[in-house]
Formats: structure tokens, sequence, C-alpha cells
């Protein structure tokens, strides 16, 4: 197989009501699918909607603030867990179609939330990448990843991974994913700003691999619409209304060849971006640009990935 399919759907979550955003997702997916994709990609965290107000909330950081920890109450209410019943419907169209799915998550491990991208594919258990560095701000909300959630699925097609967000400017973490011989990549972000375009683009030349550069539509008002979803709280609501301006994540998905070309680029609305990939592209830029192989310089450069699940306490 050679041509294949792909799609992202940018879209706007229904933010915190994850059980409500599940839905959403499942019939965005199905629509894409139905238009012929084998794989669809949704933006950082959707189930759940980007946490803006760490960013865009001035007092969000402030100690004890009740804002804060309302806000955190409820993601942790409302995150999923490993084997979330509540997932099934996602899982079943996978089953059903033979297709991909890569969608972000709030999950809750024990009592700490992370940040995870899971893949779901057809006949088997989700695949989870949980973010290794959550970036700035987003540390009073999300644990750090461990190396036990890096890897790849392998398809009949090629293999498909993910790294999330600031990930992409981890160059240790690149060289281990470029190692797993990605086919497609899936680029998550809250909005591909241009930035986030150039090292998504760079990710595609630099890994020899297609590039789904999967961002987020998200409004203020949306915010407040899942927080009435949860039961409300009126302090955090208050610090939501702190959120200066309307539109707060604005798209821009991308989807990039391998030699960084972008093939499909989506506006500032919500829009499902479809492209059409000829993977034998890979193997053509591989004759001059290999770097797991013939430009690496193992006698010079050796990395070791750590894939062993870094839990902190071990009962035996």
């Amino acid at each position: 197989m050679t041509q294949f399919h792909v799609a992202i759907c940018q879209a706007a979550p229904i933010p915190l009501a994850i059980t409500d955003g599940i839905v959403q997702a499942t019939e965005l997916a199905r629509a894409a699918i139905a238009d012929g994709a084998r794989l669809v990609a949704f933006g950082e965290t959707f189930l759940g909607g980007y946490p803006l107000w760490l960013d865009e909330a001035p007092g969000a950081a402030l100690w004890e603030h009740p804002g804060s920890k309302a806000l955190h109450r409820i993601l942790l209410e409302q995150a999923v867990v490993p084997n979330d019943e509540r997932l099934l419907p996602l899982q079943e169209l996978c089953d059903a179609s033979g297709a991909c799915i890569s969608i972000g998550a709030h999950e809750r491990l024990r009592r700490s939330l992370y940040n995870n991208q899971l893949l779901f594919r057809p006949g088997m258990d989700p695949l989870p990448h949980r973010k290794l560095v959550p970036t700035h701000g987003e540390r009073l909300v999300w644990m750090r990843g461990d190396g036990s959630t890096l890897g790849v699925h392998e398809a009949e097609w090629g293999s498909v991974g993910n790294l999330i967000c600031w990930e992409h400017w981890m160059p240790l973490a690149r060289a281990a994913m470029h190692n797993l011989g990605e086919s497609v990549h899936v680029a998550c972000w809250p909005t591909v700003r241009e930035e986030y375009a150039l090292a998504s683009r760079h990710y595609a030349m630099e890994g020899r691999c297609f590039v789904l550069a999967a961002g987020l539509v998200q409004h203020k008002d949306d915010l407040l619409d899942g927080l009435q979803r949860c039961g409300g709280n009126s302090e955090a609501e208050a610090l939501i209304r702190e959120i200066e301006g309307d539109v707060l994540n604005c798209g821009g998905s991308l989807i990039a060849a391998p030699d960084a070309r972008v093939l499909a680029h989506a506006g500032a609305g919500e829009e499902t971006l479809h492209a059409e990939l000829d993977l034998a592209e890979i193997a053509e830029g591989l004759a001059n640009l290999d770097t797991d192989g013939h430009y690496s310089r193992p006698d010079v450069f050796e990395l070791r990935v750590d894939t062993r699940a870094r839990e902190g306490v071990e009962w035996s």
C-alpha cells in the first residue's frame, strides 16, 4: 500500500465535560472515516479541552486560587482512566472501520493528571503517549510522563506515533521516535502557530515521514458552557471570566510531506482537513537523508532510552 488517506478534525472541543466530548469526537471521526480517512487526528487534549486558563487568566497561578482549585477538581473527576469504558465508542469505530484515531485526553492515574495522546487502533488496546514535559504553566495541572509510553503502532501500511506540543523541541525525543521509523507522525498542538508549523515541517523533513500537525479551535464561551455541563462553579467561572478575548485557539492545522512541503493547510475555524499521502515518498527521501541511518554517527553519539514505567513506589 502506497496511497494512504488521512484527516485532521480541527474542531472546538467540549471543555471539561469529557463524556460529552467522546460523543462529539466519535461523530467527527466517523464522518472523516466515511470520507476515506484511514488515520484521523485530533489536537492536544481534545477530550476535556486545553486548559486555557493557565495562560490566559492572570490569577490562575496564584497559590490556593479557588478557581484554579475548582477547575483541577473538575478535571480529576472528569478525566479518563486506563480501560475507561466511556472510550468504547472510539474503539468500536476503529474495530469496525479498520482506521486509527489519535486523540488527546486528560488522563487520571491514581490522583495525578497526565496529558495523554491516545492512539486507537483496530483490534488492539489504545497506544498511550503521556507528555514527557508539561510546558511552563501546564506543570500546575499535569504530571510528567515516562519512557514507557514512547512507541509506535505498526500497521499494515507502516508505523504511526505521536508527540505532544513542545516535545517537538526535545532533540532526543525526536531522535528516539525517528529510530522507531515512523511513516506517519501526529504532532498534537493546542493551536498551530507559525513556530509550531515550522517545528512540524522540520520533524517531517528530519524524520522522513508525513506529519499531521493537529490543532484545536477554542473559545472562552466554550469553557463556560463546559463548566455548566459539569454542574457549574462560581469560583471557576470567575477565573474563566478573567480571560480576555473570545477566540483563544485558532486551528492552523497542516499536513506535511517528508520533504517538508505542505500538502494541506487549515484556516482558523472548524474544518476537517484531508490529504492523500504517497508513502513511496518516504523511501525516496531517505536516499539523501536518513538521520537514524547513513546520516548518523553512532561511533560519536549514543542515545539510551529507558522504557521502564517510573511509578516511584515498588510493592514487593
